[in-house]
């Protein structure tokens, strides 16, 4: 058996992880700022009957989700290449919810696409011109029922040869659909006042093959935006920051001034209302992380 291994963190509890190798599982002790998805060398250990692992160098992420709060940056996952947003109408997903996630998609350098849940309910005016807005952005949009098994094939079929984290609010059906996926029982616990429900603290990534992964992590469930600058924030809503490009003024606030084009096309309905005001309330400070 040799002695150095490389492999995959497909568990991470507080202060250790499970790694995936060629030769099995191993229990690891884990180094500072290691996280689940993250690919690791590690040196074997015999301990008693046991064989475990220390991790000793971390490879390079080609993506990460972190929580950024100021100046102080921590990764909660790593190496994903898409983020599926679930949007059901019951509980309502607000627009606010959306923007947020897109943003930090595009901020975290990871593909974003909605998940449609929940279609066997009754879906408003409302709510179908809160999809048309996204499907109009380019935004990929599927349209299934989780817990009734509808339109799971088509889901299946785009996560191929990709590792994806999901996301959506309490009650959005985030656990039923992971267990579809996967064939292992999420566990959950319910919340207090009719809230939903949420999993379990133990960062989990799943293996469908060797090339498709679903990475299930509590510290995924509301990333802070805080962190962001307003360059970044901007440039998450790509038809406001290509707007803002034809701007009169270098230093526009795209709230007053004037020529500016951003304005101009919210007037015309070129962008949106609601996509508008999350820009200016996430760039201002005004959302509550």
């Amino acid at each position: 058996m040799q002695k150095l291994q490389s492999g995959l963190v497909i568990e991470f509890y507080s202060n250790s992880c499970l790694v995936r190798t060629d030769i099995g599982d191993i229990k690891c002790l884990a180094i500072k700022n290691i996280v689940v998805g993250d690919r690791v060398n590690l040196e074997l250990i015999q301990d008693s009957k046991e064989v475990k692992g220390i991790i000793i160098s971390r490879e390079q992420r080609s993506s990460f989700l972190e929580k950024r709060e100021g100046i102080k940056s921590k990764a909660v996952a790593a190496n994903i290449s898409h983020v599926g947003i679930l949007v059901t109408p019951e509980p309502v997903t607000s627009r606010e919810f959306i923007d947020k996630w897109l943003l930090t998609a595009h901020s975290s350098k990871i593909t974003p696409f909605i998940i449609n849940n929940k279609t066997d309910l009754n879906h408003d005016y409302d709510y179908k011109r809160k999809l048309e807005i996204y499907k109009n952005l380019g935004i990929r949009i599927i349209n299934l029922s989780a817990k009734n098994d509808v339109k799971m094939n088509e889901l299946n079929k785009y996560l191929e040869n990709k590792c994806v984290v999901f996301v959506g609010n309490s009650g959005a059906g985030k656990s039923t659909l992971t267990t579809k996926l996967t064939g292992k029982q999420i566990k959950t616990n319910v919340l207090s006042n009719n809230q939903g429900m949420h999993t379990t603290s133990i960062s989990t990534l799943y293996e469908l093959n060797r090339e498709t992964k679903i990475i299930d992590s509590p510290g995924v469930r509301d990333l802070p935006i805080s962190g962001l600058s307003e360059s970044e924030i901007i440039q998450g809503f790509s038809e406001i920051y290509k707007s803002s490009q034809n701007c009169k003024f270098n230093d526009c606030n795209h709230v007053a001034n004037d020529g500016c084009q951003v304005l101009s096309e919210l007037m015309n309905g070129e962008i949106t209302e609601s996509r508008y005001n999350n820009f200016i309330k996430f760039r201002d400070g005004e959302v509550d992380d």
